[in-house]
């Protein structure tokens, strides 16, 4: 049972007008330089800032993830002789964890091919009314295809479509299908997908 004055600080917390924050999300080990720039609700729950990194990257939630904030782990939960190792980031908002602008933490997803994404808070502001969130901003180029081996077979698919006549080069092209595009990045295509997320 909560006291009367945690009561009353709860209702205050709730009364405080809504904050939104600017991520620069950047994906690491990657050249040439991957990124996006990213307006979400400061009550946004980890689990569906996972979402919006998925669709504003082109992957599809396949594999395990984890984001890092001082030290600690919020993902999938996990628990081992009675002591949480990787917090449920279902239980978590980006409020709750008190992230100062300027400061940065990390989203890792697919731990065997190894994709790490630097977020950093680059400003907060008041949210706007009517403006729908979480909305991308700006990036560069396409996300890299899911299970393609992380940093390094993203670079061996970067090769094989400048050299496709090589045979390592006709496997990894294969693989790839038609239409995969390394500069294309269709922002308002993946502002539409990221309007169709659950609130």
């Amino acid at each position: 049972m909560i006291s009367f004055s945690e009561a009353k600080a709860a209702r205050r917390k709730k009364q405080q007008p809504e904050r939104m924050l600017h991520l620069h999300l950047a994906l690491r080990d990657v050249e040439p330089r991957i990124w996006r720039r990213m307006v979400v609700r400061e009550s946004m729950w980890l689990a569906r800032l996972h979402d919006a990194i998925q669709v504003a990257f082109g992957w599809f939630d396949y594999q395990l993830h984890r984001f890092t904030v001082n030290d600690i782990g919020y993902g999938n939960p996990v628990r081992r002789d009675n002591e949480t190792l990787v917090e449920d980031d279902r239980d978590f908002s980006l409020a709750d964890l008190e992230i100062a602008p300027k400061e940065t933490f990390l989203y890792e997803y697919a731990f065997g091919d190894g994709w790490q994404i630097e977020v950093r808070v680059e400003r907060a502001e008041l949210a706007q009314a009517g403006v729908k969130y979480p909305h991308l901003t700006d990036g560069r180029l396409n996300g890299p295809p899911e299970d393609c081996g992380g940093p390094a077979g993203y670079k061996e698919v970067l090769y094989s479509l400048k050299h496709p006549d090589e045979p390592l080069s006709k496997e990894w092209l294969e693989w790839l299908g038609e239409g995969y595009d390394p500069l294309a990045l269709d922002l308002p295509k993946l502002n539409k997908a990221l309007a169709k997320l659950p609130k």
